[in-house]
């Protein structure tokens, strides 16, 4: 063996030893549980009510128009624009007459006619709201455990039962 390979030997035998002496002693024992709390958080989850109401919304009528007045003073006006034109613009005269009538009766008929009182009509409105709805859920366990004389807590993903299993590791004080 060359000189280069023995040194890098020895470097890497030197470098071991510390971790050699470090080693960890592991194993499980069990330790003796005194107390088991549920951890419960509890959150907000928002959510809409609605419901359907009816109301009663005035609804706008017509007023009922008489046409009687427009047809008589239809006629009165084609009598009268009959008897007024002469010749070839008779047949005008008679019909602007029957239009100047009808517009003139119409007006007379229907100028005093109350409006009605307005209808109504039952319409569906949706009202909705947003409403704060408390949930709870399990997180897990606080679990207190004694072992060797001490007790420790933590927090368990479930109830251990009336004991509780431990990794134990053990490792020298290298500050001594």
């Amino acid at each position: 063996m060359n000189a280069q390979a023995k040194l890098m030997i020895a470097a890497m035998g030197v470098c071991a030893l510390p971790l050699a002496q470090a080693q960890v002693a592991e194993f499980e024992d069990f330790g003796h549980v005194t107390r088991v709390q549920p951890r419960v958080e509890r959150y907000s989850q928002p959510r809409q009510e609605c419901r359907t109401e009816y109301v009663q919304v005035p609804v706008a009528q017509q007023p009922q128009r008489s046409a009687g007045g427009a047809i008589l003073g239809a006629l009165a006006g084609g009598v009268i624009g009959n008897q007024v034109g002469g010749g070839s613009g008779r047949a005008a005269a008679t019909a602007a007459g029957v239009l100047a009538g009808a517009a003139i009766g119409d007006q007379v008929s229907n100028a005093n006619r109350a409006a009605p009182p307005p209808g109504y009509q039952e319409q569906a409105v949706r009202q909705c709201r947003t409403v704060d709805s408390f949930e709870s859920r399990n997180v897990g366990y606080d679990v207190t455990y004694d072992y060797r004389g001490r007790t420790y807590t933590t927090l368990m993903p479930r109830d251990p039962g009336n004991r509780v299993r431990l990794r134990v590791s053990v490792e020298p004080d290298e500050r001594q």
